[in-house]
This record gives structure tokens, C-alpha cells and sequence, in this order.
């Protein structure tokens, strides 16, 4: 599939580093790291870890602190936040966190920002510096404060103007992206000129919504067009039936958390037979109350070219969960082969 411009489609990694049963944390990181390498190898285009905390499910409440890690390990893939959760965080801090990471990786960093809280309210709370009252809702006023920063745009006479001249990784600076599921997101990309990813495993209609970016779209000093991304839940499998039953366990896990109840992501055939109790069974392709891309390489291609081309979108970011990580390393791999990533024709010849 080629974007409208021409430009063929990018493929992307956001990686939320799962826990398997029976397995622990740091293993799950490991894992992070061990898929990142193996991304840059086959010619992903970039590689995102993600903000969730309080759970038994996620291993990455830091993306700061995995950002630093995986470029590392790797030479030639952006890597970034998808995201930062900024109603969390100082905005000065992030902007200096990142800052440090532009510096050491520079031209390879990406920082994602979200307005989610990426865990439950009591989490949430326990997040806050100041927990007399909840914290407000000022999330707009945030993202331009941090933009600020890197952009040295403050009024002259603005007491925290000479902050921006002190981020250390300066001149290096990240691409600033803006994170959503939601209509409110799409506007603010626009009218700051920012590039935006939407997140369609969570809300699987966004097409409206990219559009709407669109038609709010400034042009700003970092971005002159539109650049839409989507990132879907997807996974490839040998065949169709692999891939479904693969999905199990995301399916099992995902349920459970939408009743308040969290767990570590279970064995296929635990989860299997608890679907089976739910009678709950997916088709290839598209599935499941969220959007799933499950099947074969072809499958996969066309379900993400269709989603891609609904989306107006140049780039794809696959999520998924499997309960084994060889399965979700050779999901990665399928999907490579399918669109021809240049790694991963390398990697099976």
C-alpha cells in the first residue's frame, strides 16, 4: 500500500512490555529490549514503550527510563515514548528528561505525549506530589508549557523563560507527538502543529477523528503538513486459526481488566477454555469488541493497509499481547515479511 503522497506505509512498534504468568517484571523488560533489537533488524521504523502503572499485567510505568536502554541496543530505530502521561509529571522534568536522552541518541527520539492516567483512580492519587485535592484538569496548559521549552518560546519577560536556554542535550531536541483517542486531542495536534498517533486498539472508529486533525492542522516551525499515525492491535501467525488463538490470552486479559479485575497475561489455553465459557470467538481480521488484526502475513497486509487507508495514515504502530514472547517476536517478523521491510528479507534469507 502507498500513502497518497507516495510514500509507502512505515511500520512501527508499540511495545507495553506484558507479564506473563508466571513470569516476572524484569523479564518482561528484558523481553523489551530483546524485541527492540530484533525491530531495528528488520527495518521497523520506530519503537515506542508505553506509560501503564499499578498493574499486574504492564511492566513499563517509565518510559524515560527505557528510552535511554533501547537506543543502546540498538543503531539504527527512532525510539520514544507512546506515551508520556503529562498530567503525571512537571512539565520542565520531562522536557529535561528527554532532553538528555536528544543529547546522547540525537535525531533518533521521540516524545509521545498523552492526557490519560494509565492506571486506576487510587494509582492515580498515589502518582500526585500533592494529594489534598485532585489535581486539575490543566492538561492543554501543560503541553505548552513543555513545548515551550524546546522551543525557547516563552514572553520575554516570563519568569521560567531562561529554563529553556539550561536542557542540557541542546541543540538535540525530540519530535514532539501528540497521543489520543478522542476528538479534543485531534484539535489540540492541530492547532499546535504537532504530528498525532491515534490510538485505534482502544477507540476502533478514529477515522473521523484524523480527519478532524486535519481540517485544525497550522502549520508549525517543526511540522509544515499533516502527519497522521495509527497504532492497531495486531497479530500475525502462520496462518488465520494461529493468530486467533494466539490472541487468547489479550482477549482473556482485557475482559477481565473491563470488570476491574487485573491479571497477569494467561497460558492460550486458560484462556481459551475461559472464552470458551464466555462464547466468545473471533474471525480473522478484524475481531473482538476492540479492533483486533489477527491472521496470516497476507491477512494482516491487507486488514492494515484498509486500516491505514481509512485513517489517511503513513505510518502503522502494531500493539499486541501473547502469553509467549518467540510468538510475539515472530508475529513482529510476519508482519515484516509481508510489507517487505528490507531486515526482514535479509533475516529469512
Amino acid at each position: 500500500m502507498c500513502h497518497p503522497c507516495g510514500v509507502s506505509l512505515r511500520l512501527s512498534v508499540l511495545d507495553q512490555s506484558p507479564i506473563a504468568e508466571g513470569s516476572t517484571g524484569a523479564q518482561a523488560l528484558r523481553n523489551t529490549l530483546d524485541l527492540a533489537r530484533l525491530a531495528d533488524t528488520l527495518g521497523y521504523h520506530r519503537y515506542w514503550v508505553a506509560e501503564h502503572h499499578g498493574g499486574p499485567m504492564l511492566a513499563g510505568p517509565s518510559p524515560e527510563a527505557l528510552i535511554g536502554p533501547i537506543a543502546a541496543a540498538t543503531s539504527r530505530l527512532r525510539v520514544g515514548s507512546g506515551g508520556v502521561m503529562l498530567p503525571h509529571c512537571s512539565p520542565l522534568k520531562v522536557a529535561e528528561s528527554f532532553s538528555v536522552l536528544s543529547g546522547l541518541f540525537p535525531g533518533r527520539v521521540d516524545l509521545g505525549i498523552g492526557r490519560a492516567a494509565g492506571t486506576d483512580p487510587m494509582t492515580t492519587h498515589a502518582l500526585q506530589r500533592d494529594r489534598r485535592q485532585a489535581a486539575p484538569d490543566d492538561f492543554i496548559d501543560q503541553l505548552g508549557e513543555l513545548l515551550a521549552y524546546f522551543d525557547a518560546a516563552f514572553p520575554p519577560d516570563h519568569p521560567l523563560g531562561r529554563l529553556a536556554n539550561t536542557l542540557p542535550g541542546r541543540p538535540q531536541q525530540p519530535e514532539p507527538w501528540l497521543l489520543g483517542s478522542s476528538p479534543q486531542s485531534a484539535i489540540w495536534a492541530g492547532q499546535l502543529g504537532l504530528p498525532y498517533a491515534f490510538a485505534d486498539f482502544i477507540n476502533p472508529g478514529g477515522s473521523e477523528v484524523a480527519q478532524l486533525y486535519r481540517e485544525h492542522f497550522v502549520a508549525s516551525g517543526r511540522l509544515e503538513d499533516p502527519r497522521v499515525a495509527v497504532a492497531a492491535w495486531t497479530i500475525a501467525a502462520e496462518t488465520d486459526e494461529e493468530a486467533i488463538r494466539l490472541s487468547a490470552s489479550s482477549r482473556m486479559a482485557m475482559k477481565l481488566l473491563r470488570q476491574g479485575r487485573l491479571i497477569a497475561v494467561p497460558p492460550v489455553e486458560t484462556a481459551q477454555a475461559w472464552l470458551d465459557q464466555q462464547g466468545s470467538r473471533p474471525r480473522p481480521g478484524r475481531a473482538s469488541e476492540r479492533r483486533m488484526i489477527l491472521g496470516s502475513p497476507a491477512t494482516v497486509r491487507a486488514e492494515l493497509e484498509a486500516l491505514a487507508s481509512a485513517y489517511g495514515a503513513e505510518e502503522a504502530i502494531l500493539v499486541n499481547i501473547v502469553f509467549d514472547h518467540e510468538a510475539r517476536r515472530r508475529s513482529y517478523e510476519l508482519a515484516a515479511e509481508a510489507f517487505g521491510l528490507t531486515g526482514a528479507a535479509s533475516l529469512a534469507a
